[in-house]
């Protein structure tokens, strides 16, 4: 049992509407001028592979600009446009499911388009969310997905994100049973999570052809309180 008080602590605010600013990725507060940047971003995805689970898309055109008019002033979830360092648009990750007064927060609706995928920038942009969201004073960061969704539930363990179950028929997407599986990070591990990710963004951490010296799930692994057995 983990009852103990938390006398020292406050409810955290609600995240405002702020660009986000790392050394590779911006996050910036998704609206309408986003929506060309995007599409071009996403038809790269010829496959509609990125929509697989997603509860919307994939969207032609004038859908996806309709979706953003929709959604680009909700404040739960708060939708964020990824920027690359080389200037365009990779993609559109979130925070969502905030709960202030338990200090829970969540990110979700990562849709990386192929060119933000895989990348130092992809990486950067989950832990400016992070970095985020403990900074503020939450004191755990989730992460869910449908559980037939693999490369989200190793992305989970890769960024830190401790194994906690799946949640049989959670859902129903797109006429389709869900079972989530569900992953978080606390903030007692944050200062651990923090030097992983830190150690693995610097510059040094990448020889002369960008290939990482060191991956950032062996930096993470040790901070990992279960791990998926799945990824097993």
């Amino acid at each position: 049992m983990n009852d103990q008080p938390l006398a020292q602590w406050t409810p955290p605010s609600l995240p405002a509407r702020i660009v986000l600013k790392g050394r590779y990725a911006c996050l910036e507060p998704l609206s309408q001028d986003h929506v060309e940047g995007l599409r071009e971003a996403q038809r790269e995805d010829t496959t509609d592979e990125m929509w697989a689970y997603l509860p919307v898309g994939p969207f032609d055109d004038a859908g996806f600009a309709a979706w953003v008019q929709a959604n680009r002033l909700s404040h739960d979830p708060l939708h964020f446009a990824v920027r690359m360092a080389d200037g365009r648009l990779g993609g559109t990750l979130s925070l969502m499911r905030m709960t202030p007064g338990a200090g829970t927060i969540e990110t979700g609706w990562l849709t990386f388009a192929p060119r933000l995928q895989r990348t130092r920038e992809a990486t950067e942009a989950v832990y400016l969310l992070m970095k985020w969201a403990f900074e503020a004073g939450y004191r755990r960061f989730e992460w869910k997905c449908n559980a037939e969704n693999a490369a989200s539930r190793r992305a989970a363990q890769r960024f830190g994100f401790s194994y906690e179950g799946v949640f049989r028929q959670a859902g129903v997407v797109k006429g389709r049973n869900r079972d989530t599986a569900w992953f978080a990070a606390i903030d007692a591990e944050w200062p651990g999570l923090r030097a992983a990710f830190e150690t693995w963004l610097a510059d040094d951490n990448f020889d002369e052809t960008g290939a990482q010296k060191v991956r950032l799930g062996e930096l993470t692994y040790p901070v990992l309180a279960a791990v998926d057995p799945s990824l097993e």
